[in-house]
């Protein structure tokens, strides 16, 4: 599973502007950082999470970075930290920061009637650069 996710979202300035503070109030950040640019209108607003699980005995931290513009918001959520492998049972109790996170993103987007667009990354060739087979 990937730790970064990317999304484009569009639709009207006056909903786009919302997504972010209302993300903000269902699932609550523990550290916010807000930036308006005077040149371009743009919002920048940076929210991190916490979540400690119990039985894992770790903590993952989500960060999710607005940038709204008038006509589309760019989301990027990097998550970092807790445990990877094999930890002898898997946890499915407790709804992963990440999880809860990304399908308030799709749920915004489909009840708002926006469009919803999520970035892939290119996959990286096997070959190694400078390497040539014959």
């Amino acid at each position: 599973m990937s730790s970064q996710f990317t999304f484009l979202v569009y639709g009207p300035a006056d909903t786009l502007l919302r997504m972010a503070t209302k993300l903000f109030d269902a699932v609550h950040p523990k550290y916010t950082y807000h930036f308006q640019s005077i040149t371009d209108k743009t919002l920048v607003q940076v929210a991190v999470f916490e979540q400690f699980k119990k039985q894992l005995n770790a903590t993952e931290t989500l960060t999710c970075v607005f940038e709204c513009n008038k006509d589309r918001n760019r989301i990027e959520v990097y998550k970092s930290g807790g445990r990877m492998g094999f930890r002898g049972s898997s946890v499915n109790e407790e709804q992963s920061i990440e999880a809860e996170v990304v399908s308030f993103i799709h749920d915004y987007a489909k009840r708002m009637g926006l469009t919803l667009q999520e970035e892939v990354a290119d996959p990286e060739s096997s070959e190694p650069q400078g390497t040539k087979s014959s």
